[in-house]
């Protein structure tokens, strides 16, 4: 065993940032790149007029409409500790992207809006994030506005998702009555809007601020006293294994736009999260994330990062061993060698090149083509193959074609780019070969026809054909002539036949025309 590299992988937490949209996910994580030193000054996603936009929002149509769209990557050392966090979309429509991305981290963390509770995209992300059963921590947000009660808060979390939650901090008062927060796992007190390390108030073995103190005769705080010993009495109790087993939660409070509460969590956060596990691969086998061959799998890639250098990069979670630059790899779905020579790291959009790296890091390959997502790769001998990711059938549907006939290079570029990020599927007619896009939500179809012009310069013109139901036939009991409007016949990218039927009626009839005919929902 190699002791440094044991002692690397130690230090690494890989978490995820998930959440409804607007809960405040992505002004958390900047206030975390805050403290970890590598910006001046946090943006927030409101700041349109300014041009003042958040750090981990890095493309243009994210900046226009103060959403993230794709999942960010940003790294950096606190404490002693190596960061890498994970900024998932919050939009359902982009849910694809981030069930990928919560296949490549260790940890997470559900930031939910204090006024709202559970909102529906944060019960979906957590029941993904539940069946890996990993940890979860949770940060309740925006408590400079007026909130629901914090005992609601966390009895909703066993009501609606079926975890334990333990406070590891209680809000003294909300909006316009915030004081601050009672901080029951390191017995002080955090004022609010106070700066440095007069705005913590140590508390007395009894949990108690001294008399001297003007905040020990204020009501808020002596209603907090009376919740804080009524959760120590009958809450849950603080359990570590059920933590890593993603059966508790510790619930953290706090408001990130004012930045209150943020670097108490993220110190607890640093220290009780897990550095990198095992993984499963080949089927049946334990890798070890100290195991000295360097291993990994593609979880996302991306097209124009830097929209002056028309490139692709393709994400790897390292999941065992170390990356050096210039190592050897072999790609395990084609068997091909293929040298890392260049490779980065990332702070959202700024980059620098990564010459080493170790299980549990995020390292960028710059591609030019070898790699699809859910691509395994491995140095040595033994082949490592990590289990697939996710992958959604598509319930939307159009048609695409280039509005300039004589810019048909960039259309099919772009087109070729844009699908392999696996964010929209492709489909062609299968009489005419007509492009046929593919996707979860509506947004994608958006964000695909602003990133055509604005990154291949390629204006494209969109038909709906609405919703559809995808079911792949095989080409062995394929007749062509089983095709008509209700049920259109296409390919996928691999030349694979399917159904786009109009609905589940026309399903149903085509199984009862052609009963001995097998559809399949995936290949």
């Amino acid at each position: 065993m190699d002791k440094g590299l044991l002692d690397k992988v130690k230090k690494r937490r890989t978490f995820a940032i998930i959440s409804h949209p607007d809960a405040g996910k992505t002004t958390i994580t900047e206030q975390m790149l805050l403290f970890g030193g590598v910006i001046r000054s946090a943006g927030t996603v409101k700041a349109r007029k300014t041009g003042h936009y958040a750090t981990s929002d890095w493309m243009e149509i994210e900046k226009k409409r103060g959403i993230s769209v794709t999942s960010s990557v940003m790294q950096f050392e606190y404490q002693g500790k190596r960061i890498n966090i994970l900024d998932t979309p919050g939009h359902q429509d982009f849910s694809e992207d981030t069930y990928r991305t919560l296949m490549a981290v260790d940890s997470a963390v559900m930031v939910i809006d204090s006024a709202k509770g559970i909102e529906p995209q944060t019960k979906k992300l957590f029941k993904v994030v539940k069946q890996r059963g990993i940890p979860i921590f949770t940060f309740m947000n925006k408590l400079d506005r007026d909130g629901r009660p914090p005992l609601d808060l966390i009895a909703e979390l066993e009501d609606l998702l079926g975890i334990e939650g333990v406070a590891m901090d209680w809000p003294i008062g909300s909006g316009q009555t915030l004081k601050g927060l009672y901080d029951i796992a390191n017995n002080r007190v955090e004022l609010y809007r106070k700066n440095g390390k007069d705005r913590f108030l140590p508390l007395d073995k009894n949990g108690k601020l001294p008399d001297s103190e003007p905040l020990s005769k204020d009501p808020q705080f002596k209603e907090t006293l009376d919740e804080v010993d009524l959760i120590k009495g009958a809450g849950n109790k603080f359990d570590l294994n059920k933590i890593a087993l993603g059966d508790q939660t510790p619930v953290f409070f706090g408001s990130a736009l004012t930045n209150f509460g943020v670097e108490t969590f993220l110190n607890s956060f640093v220290n009780l999260a897990p550095s990198p596990e095992s993984h499963t691969v080949n089927g049946d086998e334990e890798l070890s994330p100290e195991d000295p061959e360097f291993s990994g799998f593609v979880f996302k890639i991306q097209a124009n990062m830097n929209p002056h250098h028309r490139d692709r990069i393709a994400f790897v979670r390292v999941g065992s061993g170390e990356f050096k630059k210039g190592l050897d790899v072999t790609l395990a779905r084609t068997g091909k060698p293929i040298r890392l020579n260049n490779a980065t790291e990332f702070m959202s959009s700024e980059r620098v090149q990564v010459s080493d790296a170790v299980a549990g890091d995020i390292v960028g390959l710059y591609d030019t083509g070898n790699f699809q997502i859910g691509d395994s790769i491995y140095a040595g001998k033994r082949k490592v193959v990590y289990p697939p990711l996710p992958e959604f059938t598509p319930e939307l549907f159009v048609r695409v074609t280039a509005k300039n006939v004589m810019k048909q290079k960039s259309f099919h570029k772009g087109m070729k780019q844009l699908v392999q990020e696996g964010a929209i599927q492709l489909y062609r007619n299968y009489q005419t070969n007509e492009y046929i896009l593919g996707a979860v939500g509506q947004l994608q179809f958006e964000v695909f026809k602003f990133r055509m012009k604005n990154e291949y310069n390629s204006d494209v013109e969109m038909t709906s054909l609405g919703h559809r139901v995808a079911r792949w036939i095989d080409s062995n009991q394929l007749d062509p002539a089983m095709s008509n409007s209700r049920n259109l016949l296409v390919k996928d990218r691999y030349g694979n036949p399917l159904f786009l039927f109009e609905n589940q009626f026309a399903e149903r009839f085509f199984h009862e025309k052609y009963p001995k005919v097998k559809l399949t929902e995936k290949l």
